[in-house]
């Protein structure tokens, strides 16, 4: 009686499901770096697993894979955007952040391509880092002005590699990530090789196997094979690592003058959309917190910060409002930043920071430059009306302001110093957080932002948010008083350590002494120069690729072996 016949898998199958397995994996190892899992030193990891299913793709298959990764992380760390209005945005955000993952992994696998089995191989695994800081660039500014949240550099404040925000920004740290994941992918492609070497059983040196085609110019001998994967793994590694060991070298200096600063953390009635359906039981919490938190304090604070919606009343047209203001105002003796909304300019609405000094006056003003998309403002609200009822949630969408501000506040027996403002999401955007800082005459100053977390519930977004703004700290040289109306609230100091840090829903009054500084950080000289340097290095990849193809034009492709494909 014959064997019975073993159907084996299909080669082009094997390596699509096991790269397709490392990049599921990838996305959900990724999600358990960033808050409230905090495990920041897997992102390498996620980052060299993806590097490893991209590697040798097309870049059709690469672009798939990147969705993959895209789906696996933003779905589980996204999960706050739909805890109140259902899966639909939640989903449709996530698919949309996944898209530029995709497009990452497209190009990525595009420039590696005609690089592999050639002396310019290790490009290959140059091409990582460049690309994600250039993925991460694009999300940030679109579309409708981009969403720059969950960036690799956001999963850091833990790290000993936030320092490099210091020097290089955000996308400084997302780079150095994912070169360290890169250099783990490269040193263990070493490891294999050198196995297989040992073995005796290593073919072409560099090949990789892409669709069932093998490109490889020359065969060498195991031993030869071996001590290239091990140069290489050197090379990459010691890039990766140079610039995380001077980041632990240089800690950022927290020197400065101290000032007296209270922040008010007021809470609300109830999580979710209608937190604020009391209003003005929010208002009165804040009052409240105030005048406690004062009450102990054998002198006046120079500033007390409320949060974002601390006032969805209009202080300025209804009269209850602005005398609780007030006589929270009088009670501290001290200047008092609200957060507020206006009903201005109609038929729009206006998201503030309102500065209100003792003594009377109309307070001094910043509009929110950034409002947020799908939350603060609809675009095209008759077309995704058809996609969703939830857009007239937002009944009256949110004008935009025009420039930063900062407010002069004055110091008994002291020089004065400048708060200031941030909303929200916006301390997400580099460039807002970066001009905000670097206001001409505006030095010895603090950063404040103002946030409400309440319609996001107990989920982790107000931890992801903090830890955005312990990075901006450190990017910036400077203190952050990050004030949530339900938590998390706390001060930061310019290394990015945290002191009086509340909890969920929870009201609280905390007294500090921030320091003020007016020192420019490398990162705030340079600017964008990161960015522009990934888009430089990009063009640099691309033309080499492009040169080694037209060389490599008359290499006659070979059928690769069932065994062959098995190897990913």
């Amino acid at each position: 009686m014959p064997a019975p016949s073993i159907r084996r898998p299909s080669p082009a199958r094997v390596p699509a499901l096991r790269r397709a397995g490392l990049a599921v994996a990838s996305g959900l190892v990724l999600a358990w770096a960033f808050p409230t899992h905090d495990q920041w030193w897997l992102a390498p990891v996620a980052v060299a697993a993806l590097s490893a299913a991209v590697l040798g793709a097309t870049w059709r298959l690469a672009a798939g894979l990147g969705l993959l990764t895209g789906l696996a992380f933003f779905l589980p760390t996204l999960s706050w955007s739909g805890i109140y209005v259902g899966a639909l945005p939640w989903v449709a955000l996530c698919v949309l952040q996944a898209l530029y993952l995709a497009a990452m992994a497209a190009v990525t696998a595009a420039v590696q391509h005609p690089l592999l089995g050639t002396r310019l191989q290790p490009l290959v695994y140059a091409a990582v880092p460049v690309v994600w800081v250039l993925q991460e660039t694009a999300r940030s500014h679109t579309p409708f002005g981009g969403f720059p949240w969950a960036r690799l550099a956001f999963s850091q404040a833990d790290s000993p590699l936030a320092n490099l925000a210091a020097y290089a920004g955000a996308p400084g740290i997302t780079f150095a990530v994912a070169a360290l994941g890169a250099a783990l992918h490269a040193g263990i492609a070493a490891l294999w090789h050198r196995r297989r070497a040992r073995a005796g059983d290593l073919g072409p040196v560099g090949t990789e196997r892409v669709g069932t085609e093998r490109v490889g110019r020359e065969r060498v001998g195991a031993k030869g094979a071996g001590r290239a994967a091990y140069g290489l793994a050197v090379a990459v590694g010691a890039a990766a690592v140079l610039p995380a060991a001077a980041a632990v070298a240089l800690t950022p200096p927290t020197d400065g003058r101290p000032v007296d600063v209270l922040f008010v953390q007021g809470n609300v009635p109830r999580p979710g959309l209608d937190f604020n359906a009391e209003r003005r039981r929010v208002l009165d919490n804040h009052v409240e917190q105030t005048l406690r938190g004062t009450a102990g304090l054998t002198r006046p604070p120079s500033l007390v910060v409320w949060p974002e919606n601390s006032s969805d009343i209009d202080p300025l047209r209804n009269d209850d409002a602005g005398a609780a203001i007030r006589r929270a105002v009088d009670a501290a003796g001290a200047p008092v930043l609200v957060g507020a909304v206006l009903r201005e300019p109609a038929p729009r609405i206006s998201n503030v920071s309102l500065f209100y000094r003792p003594g009377g006056g109309e307070p001094e003003r910043y509009v929110k430059q950034h409002p947020v998309p799908f939350a603060e403002y609809i675009p095209f609200r008759s077309f995704f009306r058809l996609l969703s009822d939830k857009v007239d949630l937002v009944s009256s969408d949110f004008a935009a302001g025009e420039a930063p501000a900062a407010f002069e506040v004055p110091v008994a027996g002291a020089a004065s110093y400048w708060a200031v403002p941030t909303i929200c999401f916006e301390v997400a955007y580099d460039d807002l957080m970066r001009e905000a800082t670097l206001q001409p005459g505006r030095r010895d100053n603090l950063l404040v932002v103002q946030t409400n977390n309440a319609t996001f519930g107990y989920t982790a977004e107000s931890e992801q948010q903090f830890a955005i703004s312990r990075i901006r700290a450190i990017e910036h040289g400077r203190s952050v008083v990050h004030v949530s109306t339900v938590g998390v609230s706390a001060f930061i100091h310019p290394d990015g350590t945290v002191e009086d840090k509340t909890a969920l829903f929870t009201a609280a009054a905390a007294h500090g002494t921030p320091v003020v500084r007016s020192e420019v950080t490398v990162s705030d000289r340079i600017g964008d120069a990161p960015e522009w340097a990934a888009a430089l290095l990009l063009l640099l990849l691309a033309g080499a690729a492009r040169w080694q193809a037209s060389r490599s034009a008359r290499v006659v492709p070979h059928p690769r072996t069932e065994e062959e494909a098995a190897v990913v």
